[in-house]
């Protein structure tokens, strides 16, 4: 990468706490070794502003502004982060590939399938390159998963487990956000917030689920509105969701498990694989620590520590450990490396296909819930 090489100009559409990550990860561009493009942050439309002048400090943006036409007529955009509430995701993605822009979405990717879809099919008849945020996929320990299960090495797939928790909604006294009302999340709730996060890598080893058994529940249903009175909380607090996987000449049991209310869980995504011959598991309760087991006459799991050995190099060594800031900027190399016809065999971030294949599956669980019943996926 040289610093004469001509720049893949990103601007950024919500300049709150996603925002200011992906900002981050684009400042520290330089970090990455032997890559072959450069990107960097050229603008920023954001409402707020307190939250605009915080960009104000970064030396690559032109424009802070809180209009998006504005933004959206600048011709020094190439690619476009949008990072705003799930009501508002189709018609900011519309509106970024008619003007001729190239995506990264954050998920769900629409408030719900329809949406999902009809961004998905504008981007293809637009031709544009569009991508959905999934930083996880991106540490070391879940690449290490994703080789085995590719490996051939599992024997028969037993069972697959996945799943994304948080605790801090458990406190009733937390104030209410758009991410607690349908309105602005979508009926889907808590599978919105964490859904793609979890299903992203089953998608991508093709692990579809042919039918659902979803159990959700919402919990507390009013929460204080900061105005000193209390607002209802419509949206489903956690969610398990009880798939079947067709795989060769047989069905997997697969369970995913989304939740807001999960004592002492802090941010904890995890990944569980589990064959005849082979298995392993992944926590980032446990951030540099793989588990994997081999059929021998005695069971026995086996600990691994794992350093920073993640797919994009970078001038950290690989002694050190890598946090949400390192798996991060590697989403955005990939994005940009693939968008670049340059990510070769590595790990890609979720496509639109993918997104949508999610939302197929949440709204399952919605009519399983409603039903009580088994829901087929076509």
């Amino acid at each position: 990468m040289s610093s004469e090489s001509p720049a893949v100009r990103v601007g950024i559409i919500g300049g709150g706490l996603m925002g200011r990550e992906a900002a981050s990860a684009l400042a520290r561009w330089f970090a990455l070794l032997d890559f072959p493009v450069r990107a960097e942050l050229t603008a920023v439309c954001e409402l707020d502003r307190a939250r605009l002048d915080w960009f104000s400090q970064v030396p690559t943006v032109k424009l802070l502004t809180a209009d998006s036409r504005e933004f959206l007529g600048r011709d020094d955009i190439d690619v476009v982060y949008v990072a705003v509430p799930h009501h508002l995701h189709e018609q900011m993605y519309l509106e970024v590939l008619r003007a001729g822009k190239d995506l990264l979405a954050e998920k769900p990717f629409g408030i719900d399938l329809a949406a999902a879809r009809r961004i998905r099919d504008e981007a293809k008849k637009l031709g544009r390159f569009v991508r959905v945020s999934s930083e996880f996929p991106f540490l070391p320990g879940v690449q290490r998963v994703l080789q085995l299960a590719r490996s051939g090495t599992l024997g028969r797939l037993l069972e697959i487990r996945a799943g994304f928790l948080h605790s801090s909604d458990l406190d009733p006294t937390k104030p209410i956000n758009w991410k607690r009302q349908n309105r602005f999340c979508g009926e889907i709730g808590v599978m919105g917030d964490l859904g793609l996060h979890v299903a992203h890598v089953p998608l991508r080893l093709g692990w579809r689920a042919a039918s659902v058994h979803a159990q959700l529940q919402k919990i507390i249903t009013r929460r204080p509105d900061g105005k000193g009175g209390t607002a209802e909380c419509d949206t489903w607090d956690n969610a398990v969701l009880h798939a079947n996987v067709p795989v060769a000449d047989y069905t997997v049991p697969m369970t995913l498990e989304l939740k807001r209310m999960a004592p002492t869980e802090m941010n904890t995504w995890y990944l569980e694989v589990f064959g005849t011959e082979r298995g392993a598991r992944y926590s980032t309760k446990e951030p540099k620590t793989l588990w994997t087991y081999r059929r021998e006459k005695e069971q026995a799991w086996s600990k691994t520590d794992l350093g920073f050995a993640t797919p994009f190099p970078t001038i950290t060594g690989g002694i050190f450990e890598p946090g949400f800031p390192d798996i991060l900027q590697q989403m955005w190399a990939a994005f940009i490396a693939e968008r670049a016809g340059a990510l070769g065999d590595r790990f890609g971030c979720a496509t639109p296909d993918e997104a949508v294949a999610s939302h197929e599956w949440w709204r399952a669980a919605l009519t399983s819930q409603e039903e009580q019943t088994v829901v087929p996926i076509r």
